[in-house]
């Protein structure tokens, strides 16, 4: 099963990796005309009763295989408001073969006349709660008629996310819903055929531009800390690393982020940017009598990344621990602090960031084929019940149910604190999204950062050079296909 959401992404992977939504929507179309097939005969009236999205434009296609049927498209609206370049191009096609087609500009002047069998495209997956006129009145006037009603991906007035059905919605006798079932179609009182259209497994595996849709565009009226406050604790035998984990953090969308560190590298941090905001804490590294001062600076956080530069000394991890077992929030965990996460007994939902050799460390199996390293995070994540990213050529992210792999990135990428980066893109977007989603995401961006500054800088690339491509990747490019 899919949400609406997900199919959304789903999609735009595909066309990411080379299969055009047009083409989906030729495959989709096919599947509709062969429901109404199933369900009449050659010569029986087929009325399509469409909206102006891509739901539209697969049953503009469906038209083009019912030659043998007498069919009449009606267009609820005017077609230069239909909204995507694909669905406009296959209105037009209908137009361009002199198709019987009608435009509905006022619903109360809407007939169905009869027909043997009614197409419901008017909504997709993408719209919920009741339906607004020209639908309203439309899916009033199918429900009242005989006609056998086909529906296209879900019956218009269906919530695709929730499964719940509008008072208002199409009472469907047949759904043809593409690529997985969605939710609420297995309780409907009707004959429901999920269509493969040719998406690829690969569209669900890897982590491509569609999943960078989960991101919401930030809210004009949002006030400071809305999007995102995020708690680096980092430092003491390397200020660097907190800096470059909280530059990313920011670049990433959050709001504001704090770095808790040692006083001994508070003035460097400092130094690294106006922008960051240094907590120091007296010592020259972290320790267990400052897990109190830190649990109470995290409780005011959406998320705390812990574990950049903080070195590997004993009375660090002990209080690396501490922290974990007695927060509560999303955590990400980086570099040394990962030694202490397979014995922590900790509430707190926690994205473990290691490369390989940390993974061993933590207990994982180490392998260089990618695909069984797939099964092996899965597994482990599963047991830990916490989300788990393994960096690699092929990274891998699982929190035991849902398990991606991520392919960008390159060999410029291993010069140090690319890693930090991507501790602090995953913490700003784990303040507004799922762990597994989150770190899906992040690790996209971090290695598609990489590869926009690897084209500039070759081998010379350093890991301050990602900060500057990570708003591109997150917010300027993420768009593909109309």
């Amino acid at each position: 099963m899919i949400t609406g959401s997900e199919m959304a992404v789903v999609d735009e992977n595909a066309a990411a990796i080379g299969i055009p939504r047009k083409q989906l929507m030729e495959s989709s179309g096919h599947a509709v005309a062969r429901a109404v097939r199933d369900v009449a005969d050659a010569g029986a009236s087929v009325r399509v009763v469409a909206g102006r999205g891509n739901n539209g434009g697969d049953a503009f296609v469906a038209v083009r295989f019912l030659d043998d049927f007498d069919v009449t498209t009606s267009l609820l609206g005017r077609p230069e408001t239909i909204t995507t370049d694909i669905a406009r191009e296959n209105w037009d096609a209908l137009a361009a073969g002199e198709y019987d087609t009608e435009t509905v500009r006022d619903s109360s002047a809407f007939e169905l006349d009869g027909p043997d069998v009614v197409v419901d495209a008017m909504l997709g997956t993408g719209i919920a709660g009741d339906l607004r006129e020209p639908e309203r009145t439309a899916a009033a006037a199918i429900d009242a008629s005989d006609a056998t009603v086909v529906s296209v991906d879900v019956p218009s007035g269906m919530d695709a996310e929730r499964g719940v059905l509008a008072e208002t919605a199409v009472e469907a006798d047949r759904v043809v819903t593409f690529h997985d079932t969605k939710p609420g179609l297995a309780d409907l009182d009707a004959e429901v055929t999920v269509a493969d259209i040719g998406i690829p497994a690969a569209a669900e595996r890897f982590v491509e531009r569609g999943d960078l849709m989960r991101l919401d565009d930030r809210d004009p009226g949002s006030h400071k800390g809305q999007n995102g406050e995020v708690l680096v604790i980092g430092g003491g035998p390397y200020a660097g690393a907190p800096a470059l984990s909280a530059k990313a953090a920011l670049r990433a969308g959050a709001d504001l982020v704090r770095v808790a560190c040692p006083m001994v590298v508070g003035r460097e941090l400092q130094g690294f940017g106006e922008d960051l905001i240094v907590r120091p804490y007296q010592g020259k590294q972290l320790e267990p009598k400052q897990v109190g001062y830190l649990l109470q600076m995290a409780r005011h956080h959406d998320t705390v990344v812990i574990g950049p530069g903080l070195g590997d000394e004993e009375d660090t991890l002990e209080a690396v621990e501490g922290v974990l077992s007695g927060y509560s929030g999303t955590a990400v965990v980086d570099a040394d602090a990962l030694s202490r996460v397979p014995n922590v007994d900790t509430e707190a939902d926690l994205i473990c960031t290691p490369h390989q050799g940390e993974f061993a460390e933590m207990g994982g199996r180490v392998t260089d084929d990618w695909e069984q390293r797939t099964d092996i995070v899965e597994r482990f994540a599963a047991d830990l019940g916490q989300t788990v990213l393994v960096k690699g050529e092929y990274d891998v992210v699982s929190d035991g149910e849902t398990t991606r792999v991520n392919r960008t990135g390159n060999a410029g990428m291993t010069v140090g604190g690319t890693g930090d980066v991507l501790a602090g893109i995953t913490g700003a977007l784990a303040a507004t999204e799922r762990p597994v989603h989150a770190a899906a995401m992040a690790v996209y961006a971090n290695g598609k950062a990489g590869d926009r500054a690897y084209e500039r800088r070759n081998n010379g690339l350093v890991a301050t050079d990602l900060h500057e491509e990570i708003p591109a990747v997150l917010w300027t490019d993420r768009g593909g296909e109309a």
